[in-house]
């Protein structure tokens, strides 16, 4: 919106006026790196004035923060706690986004409803968990089928490019990091072309990975938004040199014009986290709940797929998908044992896998700031791929 009115309609009607220095300043309204940076700010100013007004409407409305019962016992103490509070994440992003992104660019409206309609599941299911005032809200399945849903639409948008003489045709390779021939997207020449239904599971795939991944996550005071927010820092770099056609030649990317408008987006989710995280800190003021864990794991995983980068949110996002496997070991392990000896037998003490170290004795702002340290050193990681090719 700011973009359209300053820099389209107030500077290119006057800027024949060459006199006029307020005009010529205009002009930094075009650039992504600028309106990146206030869409942060902006993103980070909502969460932080709304923020207080938010928790005390959560406190008002009596949406608490239900506990698993065979939980850590410390984690009683926050029963109660207002939840839901991933509505002030996602209309900070929202509004932040509105305002500072062009508009006029179709990945900038497929990452927004992508992100507002998981964000719909997760509203969906805490209002059920706060409806029967239990820790279970919807069913593993009507979860999956509407995560699935979305999925397929991201999937027919993109794919519906390839019928448009007005937009970009959306690349069918799959681009691996460390190897530089497969960001070739000419399906004539790359060794990492797969035609559009069958990239159609990896796109799943990716979606329901990361929404469940940080989902997961989301157990201790601040540790999921701390992790949101070096994740996204990171996938910032990543969307800004794929959009920028002198970075991308000079670190051999793919260079994708049209998601360069999505740098903005991924500055209003930093921004947003790090206000949300304000609250969020230990002892927690407010929970995410699934309204904010579902929905940014679905931009995240939104993001690699329009950005190309879907392998890289493996390094980006370290912490969340380690997070998940502790998960699927547990319930592997549990019924190959069962099966086998007639007995289950656990990996891990309590998964995810925050859990297990709580009940090693560690406190939870140790596991929270051990976990962002991983968290730290999985994005520089990722981050040395743009040149280790």
């Amino acid at each position: 919106m700011i973009y359209h009115l300053f820099y389209e309609w107030l500077y290119q009607s006057f800027q024949a006026n060459e006199g006029s220095y307020l005009v010529k300043a205009l002009n930094v309204f075009q650039y992504v790196t600028f309106r990146t940076a206030y869409a942060s700010v902006t993103a980070l100013l909502i969460s932080l004035i709304f923020g207080k007004k938010v928790i005390a409407s959560l406190r008002n409305w009596n949406i608490g923060q239900q506990i698993r019962e065979e939980g850590p016992q410390a984690h009683m103490a926050k029963k109660g706690t207002p939840t839901m509070g991933g509505v002030l994440i996602i209309g900070s992003v929202l509004i932040s986004t509105l305002l500072w992104a062009r508009l006029s660019n179709l990945y900038v409206w497929v990452i927004i409803l992508a992100t507002l309609f998981f964000a719909v599941i997760g509203f969906l299911d805490d209002y059920s968990k706060v409806a029967k005032q239990r820790s279970l809200g919807l069913t593993g399945k009507q979860k999956l089928a509407a995560q699935l849903a979305i999925a397929l639409g991201v999937w027919a948008v993109l794919y519906a490019t390839n019928f448009t003489t007005y937009l970009p045709d959306y690349s069918w390779n799959v681009n691996i990091p460390f190897f530089k021939a497969t960001d070739d997207p000419d399906p004539a020449t790359s060794v990492s072309y797969i035609y559009p239904l069958l990239y159609l599971p990896f796109i799943i795939l990716v979606l329901l990975g990361t929404s469940n991944a940080v989902n997961l996550t989301d157990g201790l005071d601040g540790l999921a938004i701390s992790i949101t927010f070096i994740a996204m820092a990171a996938l910032t770099a990543f969307t800004y040199v794929t959009g920028d056609a002198r970075f991308a030649r000079y670190l051999g990317l793919v260079h994708r014009p049209e998601v360069a408008e999505l740098t903005v987006f991924c500055g209003a989710m930093a921004g947003a986290s790090l206000g949300f995280l304000w609250y969020n800190a230990p002892p927690a003021e407010v929970f995410m709940g699934d309204v904010g864990s579902l929905a940014i794991g679905g931009a995240i995983g939104t993001i690699g797929v329009l950005t190309k980068q879907e392998f890289i949110l493996l390094m980006v996002g370290g912490v969340f998908v380690i997070e998940a496997l502790s998960v699927m070991l547990q319930v592997s392990f549990f019924k190959i044992t069962k099966r086998r000896f007639g007995i289950g037998r656990r990996l891990f003490k309590m998964t995810p896998l925050h859990h297990h170290f709580e009940m090693q004795g560690w406190k939870e702002s140790k596991v929270v700031f051990r976990f962002l340290i991983l968290a730290i050193l999985f994005a520089l990681l990722s981050l040395s791929t743009l040149k280790l090719r």
